[in-house]
């Protein structure tokens, strides 16, 4: 075995180089095959402590994974066969591995962390770029929102049906609406003058004759004259109401008018009178004196009272008519008796102007009582209108003067089947003497006339379906009458049937048998009524039907 060779001096390593920051540092030369020698990490030439003989080397033949470093040579402490670690310089950093700042660099020129907010870090770590737009990824995307949308819209739609109101029912009348009586219309003896009408009050008119122009109508004036002393003061049936002082103007009426022959009752100044009593004197002996005082009792003065009654003239549509005195002395007070008509059927609906217009005679209390029946000064105070009580005639008012003639506004009640029917007319224009003998004549003879041709009819028998409750969603339940129906009318006249709810709430479901309604026939003092109840259950529309539903 050959001897050792002594160690060669090892030249001390040199300082690493800075390199600018990113760039690799020169990699030393290798021989091929083996490791690069490294000088040893001891302290002394011998490595040893405090030296000592040369130690032989021992090639390096380690893994190449030494050789990867990018900044210094190898470095790090090797040991040869047997001998100390070798001593060398510090082993660069992996290039994988992040590197501490480099010493020299101006911190202006080292790289400064990101200043962003967290939230926007995570961002752009987390966002992924879109894919590129093409046509097919554009439709498919539409239709992803779109369907979204119309999803949300319809289960919106299905809530917002479920939980609607429902509409609230209606009657629906399902029966003939218009029944017309047989015959070609009723035959009435008109007058041969003037003018005359004949209504069957809720059904309608009879007939007419005379051009309807405007003529003086004298003392009828008074029935509007009551009328809005009635609407503005309401008595209670039998009641005297409120006492009217007799001013000096009343007193002086009396006097005047009783001497140009007028239709006047007595009174005196300071004398109290009921407003029944004074009411009862301008309807029955038609007292001009007492007229003008209600009038100026009810609206101050007799002009502001004129104006209500043209007023209230025109609500009711009687456009042919003007009112210039309380009274109705005037000339130039006109109307029609088509226009009266429509007056006579509106006051006559008010229980006390009907009694009064229906008194053959009153007592009165302002009155001396010297006189003779007729008299202005007599007690007993008699109605103008000799067909009162006669022929059914229950009023209204007679009205005459050299002007206007013989005037008549009439009515009569008639019996007709199972109702009581008010036949309301007028007879105006006529000057043939005695002239209201003759206009009374003449209102007899139509009155008498017109109760034979009215005549009752069934129209609707016990069971018959006549109409429905319709809910609102399409859904309808039949309702039938409960009784016949009998109507009222004349030849080739026509009435009219309506369905109504009689002023009640309708149920959205009730039991067959429950009354829901009315079935009626004319209007007025003539009008017929029917209940109607439901033929079978009534039911709430089905969950289907809330959600179809339009409106």
């Amino acid at each position: 075995m050959s001897p050792l060779k002594p160690p060669q001096p090892v030249a001390p390593p040199k300082p690493p180089q800075p390199m600018p920051p990113g760039q690799a540092g020169p990699r030393p030369p290798a021989a091929p095959g083996s490791g690069a020698a490294a000088p040893s990490a001891g302290d002394g030439p011998a490595g040893g402590a405090g030296g000592g003989a040369p130690v032989a080397r021992q090639a390096d033949t380690g893994p190449a994974w030494r050789a990867v470093d990018t900044q210094a040579p190898e470095a790090g402490n090797r040991t040869a066969a047997g001998g100390p670690a070798l001593a060398g310089p510090p082993a660069a950093p992996f290039a994988d591995r992040p590197a501490g700042p480099a010493a020299g660099v101006p911190d202006a020129a080292r790289p400064q962390p990101d200043t962003q907010p967290p939230l926007d870090l995570l961002a752009q770590l987390t966002n992924t770029p879109a894919p590129p737009e093409t046509p097919m990824r554009t439709a498919a995307r539409r239709v992803k929102i779109w369907g979204s949308l119309a999803a949300l819209l319809v289960v919106g739609l299905v809530v917002v049906q479920a939980v609607r109101p429902l509409p609230d029912p209606k009657t629906v009348l399902t029966a003939q609406e218009t029944h017309t009586f047989d015959g070609a219309g009723p035959s009435l003896p008109w007058p041969t003058e003037g003018q005359a009408v004949v209504d069957v009050n809720g059904l309608g008119r009879m007939g007419a004759f005379g051009e309807m122009k405007p003529l003086p109508i004298g003392s009828v004036a008074k029935v509007m004259t009551t009328y809005l002393v009635l609407k503005g003061h309401p008595l209670e049936k039998g009641a005297k109401g409120p006492s009217l002082p007799v001013d000096q103007k009343a007193e002086d009426d009396y006097t005047q008018g009783r001497k140009e022959k007028e239709s006047v009752v007595e009174v005196k100044k300071g004398q109290q009178i009921s407003q029944r009593e004074a009411l009862e004197a301008v309807m029955l002996p038609s007292a001009n004196n007492v007229a003008r005082l209600l009038a100026r009792w009810d609206a101050g003065s007799e002009e502001a009272f004129i104006e209500k009654m043209n007023a209230t003239a025109k609500e009711l549509g009687m456009t042919n008519t003007t009112y210039t005195d309380a009274s109705g002395l005037k000339e130039t007070t006109v109307s029609t008796a088509e226009d009266q008509v429509k007056l006579a059927k509106k006051a006559m609906a008010d229980e006390v102007f009907r009694e009064i217009a229906k008194m053959t005679n009153y007592t009165a209390t302002t009155t001396s009582g010297t006189g003779s029946p007729g008299d202005p000064t007599t007690r007993t105070q008699y109605n103008f209108n000799k067909l009162v009580p006669m022929f059914g005639v229950v009023g209204i008012k007679t009205g005459s003067t050299t002007k206007a003639g013989g005037n008549l506004l009439f009515a009569a009640e008639k019996k007709v089947g199972t109702t009581t029917q008010l036949i309301v007319g007028a007879v105006f224009g006529q000057h043939k003497p005695n002239i209201i003998e003759t206009a009374t004549e003449h209102s007899k003879q139509l009155i008498l006339a017109a109760g034979k041709e009215l005549t009752e009819r069934t129209v609707v028998k016990k069971g018959q379906v006549v109409g429905a409750i319709d809910d609102g969603l399409g859904g309808r339940t039949p309702v039938v009458a409960t009784a016949d129906m009998a109507v009222v009318g004349w030849p080739a006249a026509a009435v009219q049937l309506k369905l109504t709810d009689g002023g009640k709430k309708l149920p959205h479901a009730a039991k067959a048998g429950t009354e829901v309604g009315l079935l009626t026939a004319g209007s007025g003092q003539g009008e017929v009524k029917v209940p109607v109840a439901l033929q079978q259950n009534l039911v709430e529309p089905s969950f289907t039907a809330k959600l179809t539903r339009l409106g």
